[in-house]
Parts: structure tokens; sequence; C-alpha cells
């Protein structure tokens, strides 16, 4: 199978990537750590893409661990499954607001590489709400940001969306070797809110 780029992915489908280009391994790493992947027994990563995320946190997992990887992209969930040949990585062609029928558990941590910035807001929210109720009382949340992109309201909005379900939020120093450079918003203590918005409420985004 062709190797995948996401740039292609990007101008074929801009508003479902969201990235120009693949995350850096720096990005990788510090999207991975402090979020205890080495005791958990179900991780859940949301938009995989071409799999940066996914292979740091295979490194971490322990050999009887699951990472269940959900895709919306069909081209990439199909070629991340066929590349990584690893039983402990399920890859699903799905919406990420569908995590907590998918992965079918109690989840350990959360990684993100969703386009926060161009999701329609009921999406974002939508899907923020079934991280938090996924999510074990102890488990972890990670997602990115573009630097540039912070100051703008979707940026803004998705700090405020973290702050609302989770008791502790923090961020990472700017990982300034990313592409471009980017930083990575830490939750934890999951509020499992239910909120019961209608479609298209909360912040506009």
């Amino acid at each position: 199978m062709a190797a995948v780029s996401i740039t292609t992915e990007f101008l074929k489908r801009p508003l479902m990537t969201g990235a120009v280009t693949a995350s850096s391994r720096r990005l990788a790493r510090a999207m991975t750590q402090h979020i205890g992947l080495g005791e958990a027994r179900l991780v859940v990563e949301l938009g995989p893409g071409t799999g940066v995320f996914t292979d740091a946190v295979l490194r971490q997992l322990a050999p009887d661990a699951r990472l269940v990887a959900i895709e919306l992209n069909p081209d990439l969930a199909e070629r991340l499954a066929a590349s990584r040949d690893d039983k402990r990585l399920t890859v699903v062609h799905g919406a990420a607001a569908e995590l907590a029928d998918v992965a079918a558990g109690p989840v350990d941590a959360v990684v993100s590489g969703l386009p926060w910035t161009v999701m329609p807001t009921a999406d974002r929210n939508r899907t923020l709400d079934a991280v938090a109720a996924a999510l074990a009382p102890s488990g972890r949340f990670t997602t990115f940001a573009y630097l540039h992109a912070a100051w703008t309201p979707p940026g803004r909005h998705l700090a405020a969306g973290l702050r609302e379900r989770f008791g502790t939020v923090d961020r990472s120093p700017v990982v300034w070797p990313n592409l471009p450079p980017a930083f990575v918003h830490r939750a934890r203590a999951p509020k499992n809110l239910r909120l019961h918005r209608h479609a298209g409420s909360g912040p506009p985004a």
C-alpha cells in the first residue's frame, strides 16, 4: 500500500484532516508523557492520522494493554491498520464522539490529534463531553494546539471547554521544532458532566 501523506489528505479533505503536515516526534513525546501509559489498561487515540502519536503510545504500553484508535478519515484509518502489526492496536473508522461505545470500558487515557479549530461547535462540545464521560476517575486526556491559533476564538473555547470538564488542566512548554510550533493541553480529574446541550449550543466557534 502506498505511503500516506498528511499534506495529500489535507488537500483532499481540509475540514476533516485539519493539519497540513504530520506532527513531529517531539510533539508526540510531549503528548504521551506524564499520563501513566505504562500502567494503563485501555487507551483511546482520537484522530491518529498517519500514526505518529500511535507509535509513541505503543512504545509505552504494557504487552497486555489495549489501544483503540478512532479515525474519521477512511483512507487514513485503512492505511494505519494496514501499516501497524501490533495485537494491542485496534483501528476504528468512526467519529471521536462515539469513543465510549467503541472502547467498551473505562478508559485510562485519551490522546487526541483532532483538528479542534476547524470542528463545528456542536461537534467539539459532544466530543469533549464524550471524553470526560469515558475516562476513569483517574484518567487523563492530552491534546495539542498550534501556538499561532491559541488565541483565536476556537483555541480559547477549547481551553475553556477543558476547564469546564476537568478539575486540573495545564499546558506543556512550547514544542518549537514542530511545524508549526505547538503545545500540549493536559487534563485530569474528569467531572463527567451531563450537559444535555442543544445542537449548536455552547461557546461559539
